[in-house]
């Protein structure tokens, strides 16, 4: 059996102590998928230089921003890691990609991962590790990468990666309730080419949509997406979870494969 993979659009930080539409689909899903043995989450907030993946028995929870009440920095995701996972991961990619380092004192899981995972598994029980988005790679390296861990999908590892296809907290506006143009076109542009299973324009974005340098200004909120294209099979279609344009600049697109009927 496949494993579901997933592409969540984590939104702000704010929505661990505020739930909605999209975090109550959220939960949906992760009642309804089969339970894994163990996550392995790609996050926008985790940008480096090499490969990196948490190999820690206990990683932290890590409240990577500023800004916001205390009490969402008291929230903690306490589950376990899986150093065995981070040793298997290193195993598949590091053929290819030389640069894999693990990682197991510095990070942990930032709020990329933990702000969904809290609703997917509120119960924090279930091994989970992460891995960095290599800031140096190309696009396609991205998406070979996707392709060269679909093993794990018959493992019984679920794949989650975070971020978003439209984020421009430059043009962010918390007064606007008509998203602008540009966010609508590039998010209904990565929809409609993600529903017809045509890749290409997705994973070269820059020339592909005139409103792609407004949506996807800095790459890494986008590059977890390109992960969950490369994790795709070949039979399978994708199901929107939940989307929206928040903000005027936040695409909360989500989206998986093989995911079992939502009840």
């Amino acid at each position: 059996m496949l494993m579901p993979v997933l592409f969540i659009g984590h939104g702000s930080p704010m929505y661990a102590l505020e739930p909605n539409r999209h975090t109550q689909s959220w939960t949906l899903l992760g009642q309804n998928m089969p339970k894994p043995s163990a996550i392995l989450m790609l996050s926008a907030h985790w940008y480096t230089r090499g490969i990196w993946l948490t190999a820690m028995k206990h990683p932290k929870t890590i409240h990577d921003f500023s800004g916001f009440p205390e009490e969402l920095s008291a929230i903690q995701y306490p589950a376990p890691g899986s150093p065995e996972l981070a040793l298997r991961v290193k195993d598949i990619i590091s053929p290819h990609f030389t640069n894999v380092t693990l990682e197991d004192g510095e990070w942990g899981l930032d709020h990329g991962s933990w702000s969904i995972l809290k609703y997917l598994y509120p119960q924090a029980n279930i091994p989970v590790i992460q891995m960095s988005i290599d800031a140096t790679l190309q696009n396609q390296d991205h998406w070979k990468l996707g392709q060269l861990l679909q093993s794990l999908r018959r493992e019984n590892i679920l794949i989650i990666s975070s971020g978003n296809v439209v984020h421009n907290l430059r043009l962010l506006s918390r007064n606007n309730t008509s998203p602008p143009q540009w966010a609508t076109s590039y998010n209904d542009f990565f929809k409609g080419h993600l529903l017809t299973n045509n890749f290409e324009p997705l994973i070269h974005w820059e020339k592909s949509s005139p409103y792609a340098s407004y949506a996807i200004p800095t790459p890494e909120h986008y590059l977890p997406a390109i992960y969950t294209l490369g994790l795709k099979h070949d039979l399978e279609s994708a199901h929107i979870i939940t989307e929206g344009i928040e903000m005027a600049a936040i695409s909360m697109l989500s989206f998986g494969f093989g995911l079992p009927p939502i009840q």
